[in-house]
């Protein structure tokens, strides 16, 4: 049984979505009905709402919004990783105001905003203040943006980092050797963590389980059992698959492992690193 940490739900009549006007595909309402009841055929036994990227002013929104989807009876939500604006004077007061019943993690987009934002002294400072809380920090950059990742976690090393989508490899760009050795040094930090999480969208139509492989074996070779967690990154991974494909492709590269590795990269290392 999964954990997925990386659900995102989008909601436009009560949440505005600004980049979705360009991904058609995507611009439409993903509900969590639909998604739980897929979810539970294919088992997933829990799941973390990952931020959307909302508009800044309704992230407590958004927030809200996952909290009442928790308190239904047998929702299989255990928790939201909240946007942040750790770039912002308010940043503080923000993360003072977040309800931790709620709220499990911390993750600001960084593929989209200038390169320097995660540079400033004012973002890093407030990253190790989310740190001091006890939220992780997910790190969401595209594969020439890693040593980028490195820099930031260097200059926080009591936070703890989960990498999204493995670093958005280029997997349709047959980008495979930049990608090894960038992730092969980040992984020489102890606090980083990294989710396996829908990577299928960043490879070509035609993908197979073969095309996955090498990213995933480079992966667990580079951060071991102990420091992988999995994710659907659902509704992305519909621009290439389904949910379901995207599963069945996870228990076959996994095929053959311990009965305590499956066990730590599909729940118990989730658990850990957001207290869940």
């Amino acid at each position: 049984m999964f954990i997925d940490t990386h659900l995102h739900l989008v909601a436009r009549d009560r949440i505005t979505y600004p980049w979705l006007k360009d991904v058609p595909a995507l611009d439409r309402d993903w509900t969590f009905e639909n998604y739980e009841t897929t979810a539970k055929r294919i088992g997933i036994q829990g799941v973390l709402h990952m931020e959307v990227d909302c508009a800044p002013n309704d992230i407590a929104t958004e927030n809200a919004f996952i909290g009442e989807l928790m308190a239904k009876p047998n929702s299989l939500l255990l928790g939201a990783v909240s946007s942040a604006r750790p770039e912002s004077k308010d940043c503080e007061t923000f993360l003072e105001r977040l309800d931790l019943a709620i709220v499990k993690g911390i993750r600001r987009v960084l593929h989209v905003v200038p390169d320097e934002l995660s540079q400033s002294n004012l973002f890093r400072e407030n990253v190790r203040k989310i740190g001091n809380m006890g939220l992780p920090f997910d790190i969401c950059v595209l594969q020439r943006q890693i040593p980028l990742a490195c820099e930031l976690v260097d200059a926080c090393p009591d936070t703890v980092f989960v990498l999204d989508h493995c670093g958005v490899p280029d997997i349709a760009g047959d980008g495979f050797d930049d990608w090894e050795r960038s992730i092969t040094t980040l992984s020489e930090r102890p606090n980083v963590n990294v989710k396996i999480s829908g990577i299928s969208a960043y490879a070509k139509p035609d993908w197979t389980i073969d095309t996955l492989r090498p990213y995933f074996e480079h992966i667990i070779e580079c951060f071991g059992w102990n420091r992988v967690v999995w994710g659907s990154d659902s509704p992305v991974c519909t621009l290439n698959s389904s949910l379901d494909q995207w599963m069945a492709t996870t228990q076959a590269l996994i095929e053959g492992t311990s009965t305590s590795e499956r066990a730590a990269f599909a729940s118990e290392n989730a658990k850990r690193i957001w207290s869940l």
